[in-house]
């Protein structure tokens, strides 16, 4: 069983600057309280702001749901970054992401737009995106199941694209992981707070959400959404934006299935791959 009493989910940002609006903090504990939203000490979350929440948090029966991918593929192709010399292994990468970024508040935008330019897509001039379209076999897993296909942190364009909350992301773990374990790269342990990788859109259709109409603004689909999950209605929010949302909803998610153990050791989830390329919590 889960020694877990507290749900916390963070709908991430890799923007540039270091005041993101695009970041949420939904916390939530063990029974059917709605979780709300954790304010930031200023205006807006900003990465460090969230590290340091995280950290402070390390000795609490804390699980931590955040919304990146925590590696690239690796599996399919033998590299993170074929062609350049890299680490073979998360943890490593973690380091040398973190080793070759200068970007103020743990961003990583620099380490796609100069450092590792070729691997990114950026636009039609970068050539066919369908080229840079590489998933992770958890993601490719995902897809073949119905799921629907992940974006890949290869993809840098557009609204929908995840490689700069990513390659963002694995800065925040390098530095997350002295004092936090992170699953699956770290066993689960029988104390203490854990980082868990999420994807919203695993907690959008498990509360009724049909895919491409997941998104929720308006609080009586968000409250229509909880339900499903078990949880009581929300506190009102002060505005209803998909990350508040998405975190809040993805939190009681996170509660409701914590403890289901086929979600721990899901059956394609090798030793290799768990420390090579991760697995997102909630993918059977």
């Amino acid at each position: 069983m889960s020694h877990f009493t507290r749900f916390a989910v963070i709908d991430w940002s890799g923007a540039k600057g270091a005041s993101h609006k695009g970041i949420a903090l939904a916390l939530c504990e063990a029974g059917d309280a709605a979780p709300v939203l954790i304010a930031p000490p200023g205006r807006a979350w900003s990465r460090e702001g969230i590290a340091q929440w995280i950290e402070s948090k390390a000795d609490e029966p804390l699980i931590i749901g955040m919304d990146f991918s925590f590696a690239p593929p690796r599996i399919a192709r033998g590299s993170y970054l074929p062609g350049d010399e890299v680490p073979g292994d998360a943890k490593a990468f973690w380091a040398y992401v973190e080793a070759r970024c200068h970007d103020m508040d743990l961003g990583a935008a620099s380490f796609l737009e100069s450092a590792h330019r070729r691997h990114f897509y950026f636009g039609a001039a970068d050539g066919r995106k369908a080229d840079f379209m590489h998933l992770r076999v958890c993601e490719a897993h995902y897809n073949a199941g119905g799921g629907g296909k992940p974006s890949t942190v290869y993809d840098a364009i557009g609204a929908a694209q995840v490689a700069k909350a990513s390659f963002a992301g694995m800065r925040t773990l390098h530095r997350l992981n002295r004092t936090l374990p992170v699953w699956p790269f770290d066993p689960r342990p029988l104390s203490g707070a854990l980082i868990v990788e999420i994807y919203t859109a695993i907690a959008a259709r498990a509360a009724g959400l049909r895919k491409g109409r997941s998104k929720i603004r308006d609080p009586a689909a968000l409250d229509a959404a909880l339900a499903v999950l078990g949880s009581a209605p929300h506190v009102p929010l002060p505005r209803y934006d998909d990350h508040a949302t998405d975190a809040i909803v993805t939190a009681a998610w996170l509660r409701a299935r914590a403890a289901d153990p086929g979600l721990w050791t899901p059956a394609p989830l090798t030793p290799e791959i768990s420390q090579v390329e991760g697995w997102t919590f909630g993918v059977e």
